[in-house]
């Protein structure tokens, strides 16, 4: 609760870095994730709780949000396909939740990390030279990645143990 309050009331200023942001950005949702589990314990499932996403539950800087606008509202906006790695939406299919928080230091790092490790994961992924099968993260958030990469396979090749043999990507 200590560490929601200070998200709630942390004002970002012009002095702030854009990895500030981000990093304050992934710790509100990832913080306030959790917190929407723990106000409706016990459900088994996120999708248990009506609008889950889309609630406005909580205040940054006394302006009620949502999960949904963190994400697509603010965090999409900075171009950083990353975050896709980062953010937990407190279901089997997401990113695994670390439990460090991001800070404009450690961003890099942590994202780099947090994205290989899920690429690499056969439970999320699964990646040969010919033969690729991956999480609907990549659909669903397809332009992010193209934006930054040209394309989901230059990204995935980024950070992949395997290297994904130069074929068109279909969208």
């Amino acid at each position: 609760n200590t560490f929601l309050r200070t998200l709630s009331n942390t004002k970002i200023n012009t002095a702030w870095t854009k990895n500030d942001k981000i990093a304050y950005w992934i710790n509100v949702y990832n913080a306030y994730t959790v917190k929407l589990i723990l106000i409706n314990y016990p459900v088994s499932s996120i999708k248990e709780i009506d609008r889950p996403w889309k609630t406005e539950f909580f205040p940054i800087n006394g302006k009620l949000m949502s999960l949904h606008e963190v994400e697509h509202g603010i965090l999409r906006t900075f171009g950083e396909p990353r975050i896709h790695f980062a953010i937990n939406c407190a279901s089997r299919s997401c990113p695994r939740l670390i439990q460090i928080p991001y800070t404009a230091a450690n961003l890099s790092k942590l994202l780099d990390r947090q994205t290989k490790e899920f690429i690499n994961d056969e439970f999320y992924n699964t990646i040969s030279e010919y033969s690729v099968i991956v999480s609907n993260i990549f659909n669903w958030y397809k332009k992010d990645f193209k934006e930054t990469h040209g394309s989901v396979i230059n990204f995935i090749n980024q950070y992949s143990n395997v290297t994904i043999a130069n074929q068109k990507d279909k969208g």
